[in-house]
């Protein structure tokens, strides 16, 4: 129903966790390289549990790469902690992909410039900096959720 994409993942946990939440959610996953750890690395299939095997991962060589073979326009928002717009103001329809960066470096600049008007954060208090990637994703993917319950409940 929606597609989530990472962009340079370091944490295998994380990775794990966030596939575990696709195959739940019924979300694809897209992952870009480089990856800091081996995709068959024994934490990710932890944190997946014995979902990982169900999950519709899709693993690309580069942003270039994905770029090239998946049309993105306004069907795609980017999730940084560099806009003042609220995820929950963002309007998610089937299909879109929802893109977020590595743990320490977030999503590239360029691309962040390049798609503005879709950058889209979670709203945190001044005391923190970022929050956990599994958890980020799952809040905004609840969120596109809620948003297309009804074509989500024909799919389940």
């Amino acid at each position: 129903m929606f597609n989530l994409v990472l962009v340079n993942p370091q944490i295998p946990n994380n990775t794990g966790a966030i596939g575990r939440l696709c195959v739940n959610a019924g979300a694809s996953l897209h992952i870009i390289k480089p990856i800091a750890f081996d995709i068959d690395e024994k934490a990710v299939r932890r944190a997946g549990l014995d979902y990982w095997h169900k999950l519709d991962l899709h693993v690309w060589e580069s942003l270039e790469h994905f770029f090239q073979n998946n049309k993105i326009s306004d069907n795609a928002y980017f999730a940084t902690t560099k806009t003042d717009k609220p995820y929950f103001e963002a309007e998610f329809k089937k299909g879109n992909y929802i893109f977020f960066g590595s743990e320490t470096a977030g999503i590239p600049e360029d691309i962040l410039d390049a798609h503005k008007e879709q950058n889209i954060t979670i709203p945190m208090t001044k005391e923190g900096r970022s929050l956990n990637l599994a958890i980020s994703t799952g809040i905004v993917l609840y969120e596109a959720i809620k948003q297309n319950y009804t074509i989500f409940k024909e799919n389940r």
